[in-house]
Formats: C-alpha cells, structure tokens, sequence
C-alpha cells in the first residue's frame, strides 16, 4: 500500500492441466458459476484452418458466485490494517428507522444528531465503535471523526434517494465490520443533492480514509449515481466477507492509492460506459479469495483526457500482482478490456479466467479502444497458477498483450483470441509451464522482439498465411532462439532460429490435425515430448522441438496414427528457416 512498506510473498502454484484449443465462441451461460459447466461444441471458424474442438479456453463462462468460501487467515501482529490490532473500548448502538434513530448513551468526545433517517456522527476521540443495524427508506449515515473508527454493520438497510448511504468524513483508518451472519444493504440516489460544500461523496459508500471491510457477514451496494464503494486512500478486503456491488453510473470497487484483496467473497458488476468494475490509481493485489466481475459498458471518448477510455474489470494506474485466489471477469463492452495494468503485472499464484466479447469501438475515425483480455503497458510475468482468457470481439481483440516483455515461466496459460493470442511489443520468453495460443484470425504467439523457448511445453495454432503459430519481428532484425522446453506450432506459416546461438534442433513438416489428437516427438523408443492438440488443422505448416533435440538427428514425429521421420535442422538463413518456412513479420 501506498502509506507503509509491504512484501508481497510470491506464492509458486503450478498447474498441470490440459492443453485445450480453437474452436467457435461459445458465451452460453450453463448456469455454473466461475467456469460454468462445460458444455463444449463443435463449429467452424471462420478465415481460419482451425474447427471445432472440445477445449473449455474457447467455450467456459463466467458468472457470478454469491457461495461461500471456506477459507483461513493469519493476523500479523504488527500490522495496523488488521482490526484485532486496535482497542475499541467503547461501542455506541445507532438504530435507524424512517422517523428518526434511536441510540446509546454517548462516551465523552462523541455527538450524534439526527434529521428524519440522516444521523450525523462527530468524534473527537479514539477507540469508539459504531454498530449500525435497523432500516431508513429516506436516510444516511455520516461521520466525522479524528481518530480511527470501527463501523460494525449488523442487518442495517440505508437507501438515500439524495446521497450516498454512507459518508465518513476522516482520513483515519475506518475498518468496516460486517457481523456474522447478518445481511446489510446500502443504495444511493441517482443524483446527489443532500452535499456539503467542500466535502466529497464519490460513492454509495465512500471514505476519505482507508476502508478495511472485515467479518462474516454480507454486504449488497447498490450504486445509481457515482461508485459503489470508493475509499480516496485505499481499500482492502479480507477472508471471511462477502460483497456485492452492483454499480449503474460508476465504478465498483475504488481505492485510489491500492486496492488489495486478501480474500472474501466479491461479486461486482459494472453497466456504465468506460467503467471498472475494481479500481485503483495505484498497486492493485489479488492473494485470495473469489472474486467476480461482470462487466457490460463500453467505451467512449473522454473530453478531459482528449482519448478513447474503455471499461474494465480490473484497472490498475500502477501495477498488479496476484499470488493467489481467484479472479474472473466477463466483459462484454465495445473496447472494454478484462485486465488492464498501466505498469508491470505478476501473476504468481491463483486462478485467473477472462472473457471479452466486445468489438472495437472508434472514434471520429483517429482513436479507437480495442477488446483485450489482458492488457499491461509494463512487462508482464507468469510463473504460477492457472491464466485462460478469451477474446473473440473480431480484429485487434487478443488474449494477452503487452507493451513490454512477456516472460511466462511456470503454471498453465490458455489464451485463445480472434487477433494475436500472446502479444509482445518486445521480447517474448516462455521459460516453464503449460502454454497453449490458439488465435482464429492471427498469429498465436506473436513477439515484435525474439522469442525464446528456453522451457515449458508450447503448443500455438496460427492462422492461414502469412500467419503463424509463432511469429517473431525478422524485419526488426530479430529471431526465434530455441535453448530447450518442448514446442509445436502450426499454422500458414511459422518463424524458425536464423542464428546459431539457438543450440536446439527441430523438424519441420506440414500436416492436418483432427480435433482431440495427440502428437508425440520420439528419437528411437525414447519419447520426447507430447502435445495435446484439442483443435482441428487442415493442411498446415508445422514446427517441433523438445529438449535433446540435436541438428541433423533423426526424429519421428506422430500425429495421431501418421508418422513421420524427420531430420533436424538447428537455424535458418534470414527469409527462410532451416524447415522451409519464410518468417513472418
């Protein structure tokens, strides 16, 4: 966060599941949550040499999940963001109701007054908790205080036709409690005219200090004019809480320094043009939990920012980590992008799915915003967990995409896009794990600097020429470099080594593939490697490589039941590769 030094511990998860692959978009709600219940389809795609498959990257959905999770927690002792860390001795009882609130006797330093439904807390002092339960059709809470608070919300229902339902006007630590088992609603206006010049009120439920939400209850904001849950510092969410935030006009979740989320149970969805449904002008953190975005706005263009902005289910001004937990997002917004990141993003750990649907959206013919699954303007780094991401919104919709180096070195990453599946405006490194790319207009793993297979066991599926399963920027002056990992590509075409520094062989051959296959790469009894190829391919270019690989050895590559024996070639003059192919750019 932004006010304290914090180490993130990267937690390695691998995870060893199936490579799938193309087939037709697929956006049916089986009724499941998360991945939805998979209820795969055969279909034909249009421009590509790619058919039906029985891969979920291609048909999963997203829904949103209001269940239970199961989960633990460690309070650090030190750790001020923690509310078992601070004393509340003293604890004032505020009822609501239409005609008015009652409460308890007031500890010295503490004032309440009250309007109709609106009650008005001042404080002076520290160590007071507020529990808030009862009802008001027409009324809000607000509070000032000069010290850090403890809001406990327990079973109360504030709807302001005027206003936020919650104001806290202090930049101390505010730590909302949500008690066990209890069910609390907040709704505002859809204009905010009860405000108090110099005072701000961005949200349903808006702070100028830290919100720190806690506790096993649940909490529903229903936001009609501006965010649902907005902190003007920065925002955290623990194990244990279940939120959902449903936002018509604004944002969802906004913390403006940070936006952490430990774990809980948080569902948000986000129907306003260009918005997000979570937030932060600075480091956003996903290290548990399950948390759900549904996202349907799309973008437009900004007269302040003379651009083009589009929605998103996570934006991060800053930069993002996850390192576990789980995230999922459906966006289905003209322009709208699943995560975008204006820096560098790690994904360590954790659960990640995304959906966009969205085609691009354009303005005045200059600028234009285009669907995007993941997106980062800084480098982007995989080395655990679970990433599959679909966009299937027509040209320029890709899965991944950075503007720096993409460096994937563990865990298992499916992304499947119309445009380039695995986009890299520099260097692209794949280093370890489960990689499959599968794009059904371009290329499937496309770097505009080298790309290097130094790990991991790749599978990519291109398009028809010139379009590759791996493309790397010859006309940049750059190659593909094959140090070790396991490897095949097909497609119109494919990149291949043109420098001697590339110390692996590999084969060449063209081919088709039946939906569900199996190849293998064997020298002798010895297998190499296996690939699963979960999408059809008729007559296309191929690439292999797997460790051991040595130039002019004798290999066989099978396809289902054909086999083939191939000799290996280690690079490739510039223009042609040691297999045949012309590079791409």
């Amino acid at each position: 966060m932004m006010k304290k030094v914090i180490i993130y511990a990267m937690l390695l998860a691998s995870a060893a599941l199936t490579l799938q692959g193309c087939t037709a978009d697929n956006d049916d709600d089986y009724s499941t949550p998360g991945w939805g219940n998979q209820q795969p389809t055969a279909g034909n795609t249009t421009g590509s040499g790619a058919t039906g498959d029985t891969s979920d990257v291609a048909t999963f959905d997203i829904a949103l999940d209001e269940s239970s999770l199961t989960e633990t927690e460690t309070i650090p002792t030190d750790d001020n963001d923690y509310v078992e860390n601070s004393s509340f001795a003293q604890t004032v009882a505020i009822t609501l109701s239409d005609g008015g609130a009652t409460y308890t006797d007031l500890p010295d330093g503490v004032t309440v007054s009250t309007e109709g439904g609106d009650v008005i807390v001042n404080s002076t002092v520290g160590s007071v908790a507020y529990e808030v339960s009862g009802a008001t059709s027409d009324g809000s809470l607000k509070i000032y205080s000069d010290k850090k608070l403890k809001l406990v919300l327990n079973g109360v229902s504030i709807t302001n036709p005027t206003g936020a339902a919650i104001n806290v006007q202090s930049k101390k630590r505010v730590f909302v409690v949500l008690a066990d088992g209890s069910n609390n609603n907040l709704t505002d206006g859809t204009t905010y005219t009860d405000t108090t010049d110099g005072e701000d009120m961005k949200a349903c439920l808006f702070s100028e200090g830290q919100l720190i939400f806690s506790g096993k209850g649940k909490l529903n904001v229903y936001a009609n004019c501006k965010a649902g849950i907005r902190s003007d510092d920065y925002v955290v969410i623990r194990p244990g809480t279940n939120i959902y935030v449903k936002a018509t006009a604004g944002n969802g979740i906004k913390g403006n320094d940070a936006l952490s989320i430990y774990g809980g149970v948080v569902n948000v969805e986000v129907s306003a043009t260009s918005a997000k449904a979570l937030s932060t002008d600075g480091h956003a953190l996903i290290s548990g939990g399950r948390t759900t975005a549904i996202v349907t706005g799309g973008a437009t263009y900004d007269t302040d920012e003379k651009d083009v902005v589009g929605s998103a289910g996570l934006k991060a001004d800053s930069t993002f980590t996850m390192t576990g937990g789980e995230l999922y997002v459906k966006n289905t917004g003209k322009g709208g992008k699943g995560i975008s990141v204006d820096m560098q993003a790690s994904i360590e750990g954790g659960t990640v799915g995304i959906i966009t649907t969205g085609s691009t959206y354009s303005y005045s013919g200059k600028l234009d915003s285009k669907a995007k699954g993941m997106k980062t303007d800084g480098d982007l780094t995989i080395g655990g967990g679970t990433v599959r991401v679909r966009a299937t919104g027509g040209e320029g919709s890709e899965g991944i995409e950075s503007k720096g180096v993409i460096s994937i070195s563990g865990g298992n990453v499916q992304a499947y896009a119309y445009d380039d599946a695995v986009n890299s405006a520099s260097h692209l490194y794949i280093k370890g794990g489960t990689i499959y790319a599968c794009s059904t207009g371009n290329d499937g793993l496309d770097s505009n600097g080298n790309l290097y297979i130094q790990g991991g066991n790749t599978v990519a599926y291109g398009t028809r020429s010139p379009e590759c399963g791996i493309d790397a920027n010859e006309e940049g002056g750059y190659t593909v470099y094959l140090t070790g990992g396991s490897l095949f590509a097909i497609g119109g075409g494919n990149s291949v080594p043109t420098n001697s520094s590339s110390t692996q062989g590999y084969v060449s051959t063209t081919g088709s593939i039946a939906a569900g296959t199996t190849a293998t790469l064997s020298s002798g009894s010895t297998t190499l490697a296996t690939f699963s190829l979960p999408a059809s391919y008729s007559s296309g270019s191929i690439i292999a490589t797997a460790e051991g690989m040595t130039p002019a050895g004798s290999y066989t590559l099978a396809i289902g039941s054909s086999q083939t024996t191939l000799t290996a070639s280690q690079y490739g003059s510039s223009g042609m590769g040691g297999g045949g192919f012309r590079n791409h750019f």
